[in-house]
């Protein structure tokens, strides 16, 4: 019951602009404010064990309650469309601050399947953290140019629906491309 809890408030809040859209059309923004709030302490509740392995998730849904608190201080529902923004800029400062800090994020992900990497692995995972930190800065531009600049709707379909079309695209060329270095490497 727990594990199903817990993949459903991630689901949540990964419909976080949809639900955004949808919710303020059907309550007041206080109970939108308080309902986000409510997903994101249950996040926090979901990843308490592990404090080293469980940092990134903590961070984001710590960032979801600053947001709901500030909707809620603020009256404002502008506030609202900022948690996507914060989300890419703090994926950004993970991603960017593994590469001069520690094991780049994307290495440590190969790790899990072959704890042995070769060199040429280890320079190609840092290849592709960079990858991913200029994405985070892109998508993050993009994400603060619909919360300033687009309506409701414009930001819900880029943040809802285009991000994760790009992210998805980003993760099969990735594949793609490893699959390819990996066949020179066993050359």
């Amino acid at each position: 019951m727990s594990r199903t809890l817990a993949a459903l408030v991630w689901c949540l809040i990964a419909a976080y602009p949809v639900i955004v859209l949808y919710g303020l059309r059907a309550m007041p923004l206080r109970y939108m404010a308080l309902m986000l709030f409510g997903l994101a302490v249950l996040r926090m509740w979901f990843v308490r064990g592990s404090p080293g392995q469980q940092v990134l998730p903590k961070a984001l849904a710590l960032v979801l309650i600053l947001v709901a608190i500030y909707t809620l201080l603020s009256n404002n529902p502008q506030g609202l469309r900022f948690y996507p923004v914060a989300v890419n800029a703090t994926l950004l400062l993970v991603f960017a601050g593994s590469l001069y800090n520690g094991m780049p994020v994307v290495e440590r992900l190969a790790r899990l399947q072959d704890p042995e990497l070769p060199l040429s692995a280890v320079a190609y995972t840092r290849q592709v953290t960079r990858m991913w930190c200029g994405f985070f800065l892109l998508n993050g531009l993009a994400a603060l140019y619909t919360a300033l600049y687009g309506s409701f709707e414009q930001w819900a379909l880029y943040n809802g629906a285009i991000a994760y079309v790009l992210i998805a695209l980003l993760f099969c060329g990735e594949w793609l491309v490893r699959r390819h270095v990996r066949r020179d490497i066993d050359v």
